[in-house]
C-alpha cells in the first residue's frame, strides 16, 4: 500500500478501516474477481500499469497488480 493510501485509510473510523482492510486482504487471493459488497472495475490503462477500482461501500481503493503483488495507490471516499 502506498504511503498516501495508508494515510487516507488511517484517517477513517475503525469500523470502516477493518471492513476495507478485510476486502484488501481478499485481493491477495484473486485481485480480478468481483465479490459480494466489493465490486471490482478495470480502469483505463495509465502508464505501464493497468489499474483497477475496488468498491467497498462508500469507499474506493485504486490498485494495480504487479506480478503476484497488489499495490493500492489511492483510497477515496465517495
Amino acid at each position: 500500500m502506498s504511503k498516501t493510501a495508508d494515510k487516507e485509510l488511517d484517517g477513517l473510523d475503525k469500523q470502516a478501516q477493518n471492513r476495507i482492510r478485510a476486502a484488501l486482504r481478499e485481493l491477495e487471493n484473486d485481485p480480478f474477481q468481483p465479490r459480494p459488497k466489493a465490486d471490482i472495475k478495470k480502469l483505463h490503462k495509465m502508464s505501464r500499469h493497468q489499474f483497477y477500482r475496488l468498491s467497498i461501500g462508500n469507499y474506493r481503493a485504486i490498485y494495480a497488480v504487479e506480478g503476484t503483488e497488489v499495490k493500492v495507490t489511492k483510497m477515496i471516499c465517495s
